[in-house]
């Protein structure tokens, strides 16, 4: 039994290759005698550190045998099957899908995030994914979507595998190398990235950062999930804040864990970002730049509105002073209610795996 994984691996993204790794962890404690594949775009990192078998993404030829030797193929996780990116990035994700369908392998999309996709890609999506063997996706939205462009199948809602990740022993050493002694509590983490009309926000994040540190005594981290890119957003923030916000690079998610274990809040922009929170009991103020955050906020029912909404109405948008404070605030009920919510995510973030052995147990 071979198992491929096809997604967005090998990019130095913290989120995604968390992803992954809890993928790998729990189809291997669930699926013991099942060889993993993973295309990546870095197969030589990718096999290092997950000690699997890897291979190149973009070289479509070995793309092709990977498929071939595959017993079942697995699409995801994450936003793939959207289009706001680019459609070529759709096209690549689709096209695995319908070359995995055609060489008559099980096929099934993985604890993914559907859409935003214009009428081009929801043709795609819908011509690609015929013949899929099971679905599972990380919100409601995404459920009602594919379920509308693939109705020949059922469409299980299950959460992102980021949620089963474990909660950091406390470690106060390596937490100090970084600046984040016990000088600095209380602790507030913010994560950005790069995104359509971001100068805008810039501003709100700026202003919520001064607010949190100069009423309520706040120190500002911010933690760039994306490596390279997110950090010069985050950098474009700090020279915008008249307090002394500090950058915090990570390059795994146990590194991001430990830091956010210890915030009072979070401000979010990442959707992983938003996971972690969520899995740690954090409250936040979360920046929908993608349908998949805003998501993610609507099935827990998060009472606070968001920060800032690229494609928002600024009429609409509540004061910055306004929602800092009231998100300070409430940090213990909204924590309360956090925990509660991530014990009902890691529950239907298991479910995707549960769909995985079913299909695995057909092949």
């Amino acid at each position: 039994m071979r198992i491929l994984i096809s997604g967005y691996y090998g990019f130095d993204n913290v989120g995604d290759e968390a992803l992954l790794a809890v993928m790998v962890a729990r189809m291997r404690e669930r699926l013991p005698r099942a060889d993993i594949e993973v295309l990546s775009a870095r197969p030589d990192a990718t096999r290092y550190a997950l000690q699997v078998d890897a291979t190149p993404r973009a070289d479509l030829p070995s793309v092709r045998r990977a498929i071939e030797r595959s017993s079942v193929v697995v699409s995801g996780g994450g936003g793939l099957l959207q289009n706001a990116t680019s459609t070529r990035s759709l096209l690549y994700y689709a096209g695995v899908i319908r070359a995995a369908i055609r060489a008559r392998k099980p096929t099934m999309i993985f604890a993914q995030s559907i859409g935003p996709l214009d009428l081009i890609g929801r043709s795609i999506v819908r011509e690609c994914c015929r013949g899929l063997a099971a679905a599972t996706v990380r919100d409601e939205r995404s459920r009602a979507l594919l379920g509308q462009l693939v109705p020949s199948i059922e469409v299980r809602r299950g959460a992102d595998p980021v949620f089963l990740i474990e909660e950091p022993e406390p470690s106060g050493d390596d937490l100090a190398l970084q600046g984040l002694g016990a000088q600095s509590d209380p602790l507030v983490v913010v994560s950005v990235r790069p995104s359509a009309r971001f100068a805008e926000g810039a501003e709100r994040i700026a202003e919520a950062v001064d607010r949190l540190a100069f009423e309520h005594g706040a120190r500002v981290g911010f933690v760039p999930f994306g490596g390279a890119a997110d950090a010069e957003a985050s950098t474009v923030v700090m020279r915008k804040c008249r307090s002394n916000p500090t950058l915090l690079p990570v390059d795994d998610i146990g590194a991001a864990a430990r830091i956010f274990a210890r915030a009072r809040l979070v401000i979010g922009m990442r959707l992983h970002a938003v996971i972690l929170a969520i899995r740690l009991g954090v409250p936040f103020l979360a920046i929908p730049y993608d349908p998949k955050v805003s998501a993610l906020c609507d099935d827990i029912a998060y009472p606070l509105a968001p920060l800032w909404t690229p494609h928002g109405r600024s009429a609409a948008v509540p004061a910055v002073a306004e929602l800092a404070d009231e998100a300070w605030c409430r940090r213990d009920e909204l924590a309360a209610a956090l925990r509660a919510d991530a014990e009902r995510m890691r529950s239907l973030a298991l479910e995707n795996f549960t769909v995985l052995e079913r299909i695995v147990a057909a092949a």
